[in-house]
C-alpha cells in the first residue's frame, strides 16, 4: 500500500494497476465488432472526463502545463488510461497525456456552432474545425475524436431530426478528411436517443441514473442501437455534493462495473475534478469530480481505481465450468482460425470438444493439432453432432460455435455472467463478419439470409443463431437435445421453441460476441440460401401453428442483424418526444410494413413476378393478356427498389481497395438482395412449402356457418371445453390459434391459404348440473382474395359489356378459379372443426 500526503489529508492509495506503456508504442486504436482494439490487443476504455476550465488569456480551456502534469500523473496511477476532453486541446496537453501513457478522446465542441442552425446562419464549419484539428491530428496520444457533446433536445426538436444529422455526418467527414483512420464519434444522450448516426465509428452516451437495475435496463437497450458497433459510456457519475462522498463512491463503482459488464467498449467517469467552468461562470453547486478542487481525492478515485482494476470482470469470481463444442464437416478452411480463437480464450475453467461429423478433409488433423479433444464419427447432420458434444460435455454449460467462427477472447465470461444473473436456459451473443474477409464476404455480410438473433425485449430472446449459442446442460437434456431431422440448418430455431414451450427463457449479452466468417462465393451463398429454405419447409412441417399462411415464421420479437431488405412503405418513423418535447428518454418507433409492404418481402412475391410476366408474354398470341405488362413492370421493379434502398444504407469496413471493389461492391450487394429471395423460394418449393398448400385437417364439408348444440350432464366450464377441442384440432394436425382479447371467435383452424374455419362457444347453466353448450361455426376467407376475385368479376362483367366476351371468359375463369380456392381451403377448415367439436362431445341438435 503506497500513501501520498496532499494538502487536504493523507488518503491511501490502492497498489498500481498493470504498467501502462507509452500511447507512442502501440498502434493506431481501431473499431472491430463490439469493441475497441489497439494493434492485435483489445483496448478498454478506464477514462475520466477532463473539464471544461476558465481560459486563460489566450483563450486555451485548461490548466496550467504544470497542474495538467499533476493530473495526468496521478491518473495514471490510479488505473485511468484514457481521458476525455470537451475542446481541443493544444499540442502540449497531448505530449503530457503521451507521456503518462494515457489517450485522449478529443472533444471538438460542435455543439457549440449547432445553434446557429435554428437560425440559418451557421458560420463554415472549417473556420473552428480545421484549426482544432490541426493541433491533434495525427498525434499518437488521439484515441478519437468527438465532433458534439449533447446538441440540446430543444434545438433537436426544432430543427428536425434529419438536419442535425447531416450536419454531424459533415463533421464526421471533415475530422476523416483531415486525420484520415481516426475514429470519430458524437456524444449524445437520452433525450436524443432518437437521433440515427449510421456514419459513427462506435456510440457514445451520457447516462445518468442512481438505479443499478434501471441503469442496466437502459445499457441493455443501447446495446441493441449501437448495434454492431462499440458503445462507450461517456459519461457516468454522481454529485457527492448532494448525496455524499460514500454515496458518490458506492454508485460510481456499481456504474462502471455495470457498465463493462453489460459489454461495453469503456466508460468515462465524470469527472476527474470538482472544478468546473460552464457558461462564463465557475460551477459551484456541484461536485461530481473524483477530487476536489484542490485535487485531494475523494473516496470515488479508490473505487474507480479497483472497479478498471477488475475490467470487465473481477479474477474472484467464480465461474461454472463450459464446454464449448464445435462441430464440423469439412470445414478445414475456416477451423484452424476457429480454434486459435478458442485457444486465446480467457476464461479460467472450460473444455473444447470438436466433432468431426465424417469430414473427408483435414477437420480432424487439425483439431489434434491444437490438442482439443476430438470425436469422429460418420455423417450423421448437425443436430446429430451437436447432441454427441453434449453428450460427452463435462461442464454445467454447453457453448456451441461453428467451425467459421472466432470467438472473442472475452466470449465466455459474457455468456456466463449473464447466466449468473438471469434464470436463463440458454444465452446467444451478436455473430460480426471479420473485417478482414474479401469484399465479396462484405457483400454477403450486407445481403439479407445471414444469422439473425430475434429479441422480444432488448435482454430477452426467442431465437439465438447457432453459430453463437450456449444452453445449461441440464435444459438440453429436459428437452431431449437437437432434432436429427435438421442435418444442415433450423437446428436451432427448433431448439429454441422446444424450450420457450416448456417454460424456460432465452437471454442475449451483446458482450459475448463471435467474429463469423461470411459466404465468400455466390455459389457458397446460393447454396446457403436453398439450404435455409429446406431448413424452413421441414420447420413448418414440424411447427406449423408458429407459420402463417405464407409459410412464414410469426415471431413476436424483432430480428436483429446486418443485411435485411428495407420494405418500401409510406408510414413514417416517430419520435416520442412526451408533452411539449419533455420526455427525458425520447426513442424512435418504427412502424412494422404493412400487408402489400410485407407480401413485396416474401420469396413467394417471385412467383407473382413469373405469373404476370408469363400473362404479359400471352399477349402475343392473345391480346388481351397484353395488359398485363403494366402489372407485371411494377411488380419487378418493386423487389428491384427495395435492393436499391437497402443497399443505400449498407455499410462497409473501409474504402475500396480496388478497382473491382469500388466499382462492384454496392451492385453485388444489390444483386445479392435479389437473389436471396429466389434461393430460399427454391428450397421452400422442392420441399413442400409452397402457398397453395392445404392444411392437415381431414376432409371437406360445405363452408357455410352453422350453430352446434347439445345438452350435457357434465358440467365444465367454457374454457376446459374449449381447450377440449383445441387439443382435438391439435391432435389431427391442424394449425389452430386462439381469439385475442378483442375477437368475438374463440378459436380459428386455418384450412389452406386462402380460407380458415372460426368457432364461438356460450355455455348456459340450466341447474341441477345440466347445461347446454352451443357452438357457432363459420369461415373467413382471406380479405385480399375477396376484393381480387370481386375485382375480377367486375372486369369481366365489363368487359363482356364492351363487347370483348373473350377477355370476359379469361377474366371470369380468373375469378371462378380463385372463388373454387377459398371454398377448397374453408371446407377444409369446417370439416376439421367439426370434427374436432363431435369428438369433444357437441353434437348437433
Amino acid at each position: 500500500m503506497s500513501y501520498r500526503v496532499l494538502s487536504r489529508e493523507t488518503v491511501a492509495l490502492e497498489p498500481p494497476g498493470p504498467v501502462v506503456r507509452p500511447a507512442s508504442s502501440l498502434a493506431r486504436p481501431s473499431a472491430r465488432g463490439k469493441f475497441l482494439f489497439v494493434g492485435s490487443e483489445k483496448f478498454y476504455v478506464r477514462g475520466v472526463t477532463y473539464g471544461t476550465f476558465r481560459p486563460d488569456e489566450s483563450g486555451s480551456e485548461f490548466p496550467r502545463p504544470v497542474a495538467v502534469r499533476r493530473d495526468f500523473e496521478l491518473m495514471a496511477r490510479s488505473g485511468i488510461n484514457t481521458v476525455r476532453t470537451y475542446t481541443a486541446p493544444p499540442r502540449w496537453v497531448l505530449d503530457a497525456a503521451q507521456a503518462q501513457g494515457l489517450r485522449v478522446l478529443v472533444g471538438l465542441a460542435g455543439e457549440r456552432s449547432a445553434g446557429y442552425l435554428c437560425d440559418g446562419r451557421l458560420p463554415p464549419v472549417e473556420e473552428w474545425l480545421e484549426p482544432a484539428l490541426g493541433a491533434c491530428a495525427g498525434h499518437p496520444a488521439v484515441l478519437g475524436y468527438a465532433v458534439a457533446n449533447e446538441i440540446p433536445a430543444p434545438t433537436v426538436r426544432w430543427l428536425g431530426a434529419r438536419p442535425v444529422e447531416r450536419y454531424l455526418e459533415r463533421l464526421c467527414t471533415l475530422v476523416r478528411r483531415a486525420d484520415p483512420g481516426s475514429l470519430v464519434t458524437y456524444v449524445n444522450y437520452p433525450t436524443t436517443e432518437h437521433l440515427e448516426l449510421p456514419f459513427v465509428d462506435f456510440l457514445g452516451f451520457n447516462v445518468y441514473l442512481e438505479s443499478q437495475e434501471q441503469f442496466g435496463a437502459y445499457l441493455a437497450r443501447l446495446q441493441n442501437l449501437a448495434g454492431d458497433r462499440p458503445l462507450l459510456m461517456t459519461e457516468l457519475g454522481l454529485d457527492s455534493l448532494r448525496n455524499g462522498e460514500e454515496a458518490q463512491s458506492s454508485s460510481i463503482a456499481w456504474q462502471v462495473r455495470s457498465a463493462f459488464a453489460s459489454g461495453c467498449a469503456g466508460a468515462f467517469v465524470y469527472a476527474w475534478t470538482d472544478e468546473w467552468y460552464r457558461g462564463g461562470a465557475e460551477v459551484d453547486d456541484w461536485a461530481f469530480g473524483l477530487t476536489r478542487r484542490d485535487r485531494s481525492p475523494k473516496p470515488a478515485l479508490a473505487a474507480v481505481q479497483r472497479a478498471f482494476r477488475d475490467v470487465p470482470f473481477g479474477p474472484d469470481s467464480r465461474w461454472p465450468r463450459i464446454s464449448v463444442v464445435v462441430c464440423s464437416y469439412n470445414g478445414a478452411r475456416t477451423l484452424r482460425d476457429c480454434l486459435e480463437g478458442l485457444r486465446r480464450l480467457e476464461y479460467p475453467d472450460f473444455e473444447v470438444i470438436v466433432v468431426d461429423d465424417g469430414s473427408t478433409d483435414a477437420t480432424a488433423a487439425i483439431a489434434h493439432e491444437h490438442c482439443f479433444r476430438v470425436i469422429s464419427t460418420e455423417n450423421r447432420g448437425l443436430s446429430n453432432a451437436r447432441n454427441t458434444g453434449a453428450a460427452a460435455a463435462t461442464g454445467e454449460i454447453v457453448a456451441y460455435t461453428d467451425d467459421d467462427a472466432r470467438p472473442d477472447p472475452h466470449w465466455l465470461h459474457y455468456l456466463a455472467d449473464a447466466f449468473r444473473r438471469e434464470g436463463w436456459a440458454g444465452v446467444g451473443g451478436p455473430n460480426i463478419a471479420p473485417a478482414a474477409d474479401g469484399w465479396v464476404a462484405h457483400c454477403v455480410a450486407n445481403a439479407p439470409g445471414g444469422p439473425l438473433h430475434v429479441l422480444v425485449s432488448d435482454r430477452e430472446a426467442e431465437h439465438i443463431p447457432g453459430c453463437n449459442m450456449a444452453f445449461r446442460k441440464t435444459a438440453l437434456e429436459s428437452v431431449g437435445g437437437f432434432d436429427p431431422r435438421f442435418r444442415v440448418a433450423g437446428d436451432d430455431v427448433d431448439l429454441c421453441w422446444r424450450l420457450l414451450d416448456r417454460g424456460m427463457k432465452l437471454g442475449f449479452h451483446p458482450g459475448a460476441m463471435v467474429w463469423h466468417h461470411r459466404r465468400s462465393s455466390l455459389r457458397a451463398y446460393w447454396r446457403q440460401q436453398r439450404g435455409y429454405g429446406k431448413a424452413e419447409a421441414l420447420l413448418e412441417a414440424k411447427w406449423p401453428e408458429r407459420y402463417n399462411e405464407m409459410g412464414h415464421a410469426t415471431w413476436t420479437g424483432r430480428l436483429y442483424g446486418a443485411g435485411p431488405t428495407r420494405a418500401l412503405s409510406w408510414r413514417r418513423s416517430r419520435i416520442y418526444q412526451g408533452v411539449w418535447g419533455l420526455a427525458p428518454f425520447q426513442s424512435l418507433y418504427e412502424k412494422s410494413a404493412g400487408t402489400l409492404a410485407s407480401l413485396t418481402l416474401m420469396p413467394e412475391w417471385y412467383l407473382v413476378v413469373l405469373t404476370l410476366g408469363a400473362l404479359s408474354l400471352g399477349g402475343f398470341a392473345w391480346r388481351p393478356l397484353g395488359y398485363a405488362l403494366p402489372a407485371f413492370a411494377g411488380a419487378l421493379a418493386v423487389p428491384i427498389l427495395q435492393a436499391w434502398r437497402s443497399t443505400r444504407s449498407a455499410s462497409f469496413p473501409g474504402p475500396p481497395r480496388t478497382w473491382r471493389e469500388r466499382l462492384g461492391r454496392r451492385p453485388l450487394t444489390a444483386f445479392l438482395h435479389l437473389a436471396q429471395p429466389a434461393g430460399r423460394l427454391i428450397g421452400r418449393l422442392r420441399h413442400g412449402l409452397t402457398p397453395w398448400r392445404r392444411g392437415p385437417a381431414r376432409g371437406w364439408s360445405m363452408p357455410v356457418g352453422r350453430t352446434l348444440r347439445t345438452w350435457s350432464e357434465n358440467p365444465s366450464p367454457s374454457w376446459q371445453r374449449l381447450e377440449s377441442v383445441e387439443a382435438a384440432l391439435r391432435a389431427s394436425g391442424g394449425v389452430v390459434r386462439r381469439g385475442g382479447d378483442f375477437d368475438r371467435w374463440d378459436l380459428e383452424l386455418r384450412g389452406g391459404l386462402l380460407g380458415a374455419g372460426r368457432m364461438r362457444m356460450a355455455v348456459e347453466e340450466h341447474g341441477q348440473g345440466r347445461q347446454m353448450v352451443r357452438m357457432r361455426l363459420w369461415t373467413r376467407c382471406a380479405p385480399g382474395a375477396v376484393t381480387l376475385a370481386a375485382f375480377l368479376t367486375l372486369a369481366a362483367i365489363g368487359s363482356a359489356l364492351a363487347g370483348a366476351p373473350a377477355a370476359a371468359l379469361g377474366i371470369g375463369g380468373g375469378a371462378a378459379a380463385l372463388a373454387v380456392w377459398m371454398a377448397r381451403d374453408c371446407g377444409f377448415a369446417m370439416a376439421g372443426l367439426r370434427r374436432a367439436a363431435a369428438e369433444a362431445g357437441s353434437e348437433p341438435r
